[in-house]
């Protein structure tokens, strides 16, 4: 294949692919092939390079006997008309054959190509959400750097460490932006590997220099100090870290002035405690239930008891005698008993998961999420994926998936969402939610007409090796993604009122690339389908 055309073939190929590429791994697939046509490319240069240098190379020895006979005896050597005429002709021709050789750019195609391609990179956002994502994964999965930079994450079939160049820019995106707990967590691993010897660009003062700062940001001045003086020992001449100790000496002196007059049976507060213990403890953040979210995300604090689990059962389900289903029955699993949550089996098989996954894989965009004032659809950081939608139209597949969802749940899919098919990214996930509208959102749904979203069937459509498990924090249940099945449960009452413990979260993917599939069953449509009851909450 001609270069140009194999060119053009690459941009096709990336052409439908936009920035946040660590938004879905799906997507960043690409990025693997087209890095892959950048090594073929610069191989290609290499190649061109050294073709260069060995005729540079076979001219340079050539003319390195060639002089040596001819100075050892040159009036003698010139003597010959022959080796006259062809000193001359080499100086005036043969040499400069020789100077244009060298000047020829062997170039010229690699960067061609590297610059086209250049246009579909990650960006900066990219690199720093991508940081971000791996932080995340540590606190909801309690891994230390360490872990994360030896590349030990369990169901991980390659393995990749963290240098600690990389470990360095960890700490750099984390300080730029504001975030001094992670800062301090990987510029301390960045020194431990440069003290023990690692080879690295990146210098003990540059590392110093940030991790002393956010450990003062912490308050322990101690500790600022220590490592402030090893910089200087390292670097008398950085004149920001000699101004900053000349402040941590005043400020420590202000803090023994205080202790003198502290009364002895003081109590010592929270902060200075996790000072004085050496640990910086993680702040609090926006998300009251993070600590149970995570909880639940690590496999821990499930209340899934054994009184609770003699309610659940398996069964075949017909679909209330559809006639679709009376000769093929689903399986179908209790999850969770109140609220009631179920699992079918072999709702999707292998080649349709396929098929869609074609179909959403060139229309993914990053996920949105509805504003609860405005109504309109925005991107947020707590929903880390993206998202396509799919019509029946698009595929006879799609339209065979909505109609069996229909025949599984008994409600119809006229008044339903489109399929939306979602991919996870670097540690993509979406934090705790409501599926449903809220009293103080009432405009959500207005737009479609069909009222509130009275239910929700989720279709698990890879394996997970680890992470990205569906959890519920108000009554403790987590969900484990298996694929080719599905979960169903209603959002709402039968009366119309939103059934407040069905928040729940997609739990960040620690290992592995997490594709969903999801409807959104309204209410309109099913009022007779699934009729009122007699009292708010059934």
């Amino acid at each position: 294949m001609k270069p140009w055309l194999q060119l053009f073939f690459t941009c096709a190929l990336l052409w439908h692919t936009q920035a946040e590429f660590f938004t879905s791994i799906g997507q960043m697939t690409d990025l693997i092939y087209a890095e892959k046509d950048l090594v073929q490319s610069l191989k290609d240069y290499i190649r061109a390079e050294e073709n260069k240098l060995s005729q540079i190379k076979s001219w340079a020895e050539k003319m390195d006997v060639l002089t040596s006979k001819s100075t050892s005896d040159p009036e003698g050597y010139l003597a010959h008309p022959v080796n006259a005429y062809k000193l001359v002709k080499r100086l005036n021709t043969d040499w400069l054959e020789l100077e244009n050789l060298v000047l020829q750019d062997t170039t010229d195609g690699f960067i061609a190509n590297l610059t086209i391609q250049r246009q579909f990179f990650p960006t900066e956002e990219d690199e720093t959400g991508a940081a971000k994502a791996l932080m995340r994964l540590q606190d909801t999965y309690k891994l230390d750097p360490e872990t994360l930079s030896r590349g030990n994450l369990p169901g991980t079939k390659y393995r990749s460490t963290l240098t600690v160049g990389d470990c360095f820019g960890m700490g750099k995106t984390a300080y730029n932006d504001g975030d001094y707990y992670h800062t301090v967590l990987w510029m301390e691993q960045a020194l431990k590997q440069h003290d023990e010897g690692e080879e690295t660009a990146v210098s003990k003062v540059e590392i110093l220099d940030y991790l002393s700062y956010a450990v003062f940001q912490f308050g322990d001045l101690h500790r600022a100090m220590e490592l402030t003086r090893r910089l200087i020992s390292l670097d008398s001449t950085h004149e920001r870290a000699g101004s900053n100790l000349r402040y941590f000496e005043k400020l420590l002196e202000k803090e023994r002035e205080k202790e003198k007059e502290r009364p002895v049976n003081k109590t010592v507060t929270r902060t200075e405690a996790v000072v004085q213990s050496g640990a910086y403890e993680r702040p609090l953040d926006y998300l009251p239930e993070r600590d149970i979210y995570e909880a639940l995300c690590r496999g821990e604090g499930v209340k899934l008891t054994p009184r609770r689990q003699k309610r659940l059962f398996c069964r075949y389900h017909d679909g209330n005698r559809n006639p679709h289903l009376l000769i093929a029955p689903f399986k179908e699993e209790d999850e969770w008993d109140s609220p009631h949550i179920v699992r079918y089996y072999d709702v999707m098989s292998d080649e349709e998961i396929e098929k869609i996954k074609q179909l959403a894989k060139p229309r993914l965009a990053r996920a949105t999420v509805r504003d609860p004032k405005t109504g309109v659809l925005t991107v947020a950081s707590y929903r880390v994926s993206k998202s396509s939608w799919l019509e029946e139209d698009d595929d006879p597949v799609v339209a065979k998936v909505n109609q069996r969802m229909q025949q599984i749940t008994g409600l119809t899919v006229k008044t339903a969402e489109l399929l939306q098919v979602a991919n996870y990214g670097m540690g993509g996930q979406y934090e705790p939610h409501f599926d449903f509208s809220r009293k103080d959102e009432p405009d959500a749904f207005k737009r479609l007409g069909t009222g509130n979203r009275v239910a929700t069937f989720l279709n698990y459509m890879s394996d997970v090796e680890a992470g990205g498990a569906t959890v519920f924090p108000d009554f403790g249940a987590a969900i484990w993604p298996k694929k080719g099945t599905a979960v169903f449960w209603y959002n709402l009452f039968r009366s119309g009122e939103g059934d407040y413990r069905t928040r729940h979260a997609a739990c960040p993917v620690l290992v592995g690339c997490k594709w969903v599939s999801n409807k959104w069953f309204h209410e309109r449509g099913n009022e007779f389908l699934r009729p009122c009851g007699r009292t708010e909450v059934d």
